[in-house]
């Protein structure tokens, strides 16, 4: 068995993540493969389109990325494995983003964190009723990476800043309203539209099966996420979520009191960068920027080892508090990296 199999089958490159013991997370050779095959693909006459699933796990697409082996190379203070893994694992995105063909992707289960930048670039972006989208990056000491600060600038309001900060989780509907996928199909129809899409390379047949998107609570909290979400900075953001008796703001002040602050604070600020640049490379670069400090400077080791290694779930942050975060740390998180920086 292959963690991921990569193959032409029709008219369609066919990606299949393969990993159903790991929640199919994505390891660095994964990365690796999915470039080789966007490369192979690009110009390929025979292939009209891509495909991208995680189906022969039940319970997700892909639940994020592999990080034992980064713990472990950062605690021994070895900072170059991430940061390699980082940069080829962010140009792939960017390549998928940039894939000059359809790419459809079936969204099942869990996708979060590295599922988002594999699922969530293309499009054509699929869910079902057991799909559960996130970007839960703060919980581990990093901001919402592999393009995914993008997806969050662009969606809807402030809804970037509420996901991002609280790892909110997102039903199908909700997923679709935020931007994060396109077209809900119940999961039984997969199957059929999968050798439709292989016989005959029409990606139209996507639209042709789509059902009206499930309700989004999301959605129907709009103003009062604009209202609570719309600082400049997180220590903003929670004065207002503060300030508020609603239930929402009690809700999301829990989650955001678990994450990493200085994490949250950068991700404000990535979100803010990105709507105003609106652009994959730029957005994957002020990424980099973060991800690259984050054993060193950030909470990332930290967040790993209280939710991946010891499952204590009690990180012991660098700051106290999400207010306790100085803007000038925060700058120094995003500065350039100069001949470091990230080669897309």
């Amino acid at each position: 068995m292959t963690d991921i199999t990569c193959r032409i089958e029709g008219r369609a490159g066919r990606i299949t993540l393969n990993r159903p013991k790991a929640l199919n997370a994505l390891t660095w050779d994964m990365c690796l493969e999915i470039e080789k095959a966007l490369n192979a693909w690009a110009d390929d006459p025979v292939v009209k389109l891509l495909i991208i699933d995680g189906l022969p796990c039940e319970k997700a697409f892909c639940a994020g990325g592999d990080l034992a082996e980064m713990y472990a190379t950062g605690s021994a203070g070895d900072y170059s494995y991430g940061r390699r893994f980082w940069q080829d694992e962010y140009r792939m995105n960017a390549a998928l983003f940039n894939f000059p063909k359809p790419v459809v992707t079936f969204l099942h289960g869990f996708v979060m964190g590295g599922g988002v930048g594999v699922g969530c670039h293309g499009s054509h972006r699929i869910v079902c009723d057991d799909s559960r989208i996130a970007m839960p990056e703060t919980k581990v000491g990093l901001v919402p990476d592999v393009g995914g600060s993008l997806i969050l600038a662009r969606a809807p309001g402030r809804l970037g800043e509420y996901l991002g900060i609280t790892s909110a989780r997102m039903g199908p509907g909700d997923a679709i309203h935020a931007g994060f996928a396109d077209y809900y199909i119940p999961r039984d129809h997969w199957a059929s539209l999968i050798e439709t899409l292989v016989e005959t390379g029409d990606w139209e047949a996507v639209d042709r099966r789509a059902r009206p998107a499930p309700h989004s609570q999301m959605a129907a909290q709009h103003a009062e996420i604009d209202a609570l979400f719309g600082g400049e900075t997180l220590r903003d953001i929670v004065n207002m979520l503060t300030a508020s008796d609603s239930d929402l703001a009690a809700s999301a002040l829990l989650k955001i009191n678990e994450n990493s602050p200085i994490s949250m604070a950068c991700a404000v600020e990535l979100i803010h960068r990105s709507r105003s640049k609106d652009r994959i490379e730029g957005a994957l670069n002020l990424e980099y920027r973060f991800s690259a400090r984050s054993m060193e400077h950030g909470d990332f080791l930290e967040g790993i080892r209280a939710v991946i290694i010891d499952k204590d779930n009690a990180p012991r942050w660098r700051h106290a508090g999400p207010t306790e975060v100085p803007s000038v740390e925060v700058s120094a998180m995003l500065r350039p990296l100069g001949a470091d920086g990230l080669t897309l």
